[in-house]
């Protein structure tokens, strides 16, 4: 299976370094010295990265056989794409790759379907699944342990717990609820 794990940005210097978006949670693994990796658009690959380092909070590469400004510029906004095991886990047991999420089936804990996970969009306070719903609509779940109480491979499904609001339905059936509470408590001022 193959994966994105970057984004090639703007040169950096004239020595062929260049910026690089990273978008793996495991960049150690995947943006090391030596990993080979195929390119979108294949013309500029593949690239054999040579060094890496960290500059003011950005990822720097340098790939074999880019020694200048030119060079590096050339490859800007080319995807770097590396080959993952489909079965390969992260060493967290608590933790996934996107591949792994993405099409697994959204039910509430109490069994109601919500939809299906199209993307993860990751934020820098948290991820969010991108949940496409039955009618075609989308609505977005914080990847976190307090709404996301399961992840179920074998199953292919993401059981959650969603506070009211999150989702519309329980929105709706939240507010309704809320009405009623309060017919109720008007008709007991009443009485």
């Amino acid at each position: 299976m193959q994966l994105v794990v970057a984004r090639i940005g703007r040169a950096h210097g004239i020595k062929g370094e260049v910026t690089v978006e990273v978008r793996t949670d495991e960049p150690e693994l995947r943006l090391g010295p030596g990993a080979v990796l195929t390119t979108d658009p294949a013309s500029a690959g593949p690239l054999t990265i040579e060094t890496g380092r960290v500059h003011s909070g950005r990822l720097l590469l340098r790939f074999e056989g880019v020694r200048d400004r030119n060079g590096a510029e050339a490859l800007r906004n080319t995807l770097l794409i590396a080959d993952v095991d489909p079965d390969e886990r992260p060493e967290d047991e608590d933790e996934y790759y996107d591949h792994q999420l993405i099409d697994l089936d959204v039910v509430t804990k109490d069994g109601e379907e919500v939809g299906r996970i199209t993307e993860i969009s990751h934020l820098p306070t948290q991820d969010l699944f991108v949940v496409e719903r039955p009618d075609g609509s989308e609505v977005y779940v914080p990847f976190v342990e307090e709404i996301v109480t399961e992840i179920d491979l074998e199953e292919q499904r993401a059981v959650i717990d969603p506070p009211p609001g999150l989702i519309d339905d329980r929105a709706e059936t939240a507010s309704a609820r809320d009405a009623a509470e309060d017919e109720r408590g008007a008709a007991g001022d009443e009485a």
